[in-house]
């Protein structure tokens, strides 16, 4: 007999999420997911494979990259927002599967329609996330893991991490949301 988990193969290659809603990872855009699923995901999702000096969510660093850009505030927090469904692949791993990286594409074009994001945005945010990124590794990795940011002009961030819990991360992420799409009007 078959111990039943929390996947199924019915219209696709399927997760069940904490919502108990399930998330076809071949056809998001049919999929029943809200952003309490992606804040979900994102606070229990440490970067770096957890190689890190303590627990730091991608919740976490999404709040960071949303506050360093001057515009397109809410696509910068649900920049990494696949990852509440896909885990936080490593770079050099996502390099050596390229079908992965297919449906990471697919999945983040899903939640950008989903909530009605702003495509052109990308440029912008890959600038503050890397800035944040440089800012990251030096508080949360082995010195000069960040030695790249001065050889390439990047401006690291003035950001701390706080480390913060999976719920205090899960909490801020959903603040940081709601003040925003009050301001910008209501999506997703």
């Amino acid at each position: 007999m078959n111990a039943q988990v929390a996947v199924k193969m019915k219209s696709g290659p399927s997760i069940m999420l904490a919502s108990g809603k399930w998330f076809d990872l071949l056809d998001p855009w049919n999929s029943d997911f809200s952003i309490r699923d992606i804040a979900q995901g994102l606070a229990n999702i440490c970067r770096y494979s957890g190689q890190c000096k303590s627990f730091y969510s991608v919740a976490e660093h999404s709040i960071h990259v949303s506050d360093m850009v001057g515009n397109f505030k809410l696509e910068a927090l649900l920049h990494d927002a696949a990852e509440a469904f896909l885990g936080d692949i490593t770079r050099p791993l996502k390099q050596l599967l390229p079908q992965y990286r297919e449906i990471e594409a697919s999945v983040e074009n899903a939640i950008f329609t989903r909530f009605g994001l702003d495509p052109s945005s990308k440029v912008e945010i890959k600038a503050a996330d890397l800035r944040v990124l440089a800012a990251e590794q030096s508080q949360v990795m082995p010195a000069g893991t960040d030695y790249w940011a001065a050889g390439s002009g990047i401006q690291t961030a003035n950001i701390r991490v706080e480390f913060l819990s999976p719920p205090v991360a899960y909490d801020r992420f959903m603040a940081k949301y709601n003040e925003l799409t009050r301001c910008c009007g209501t999506r997703g």
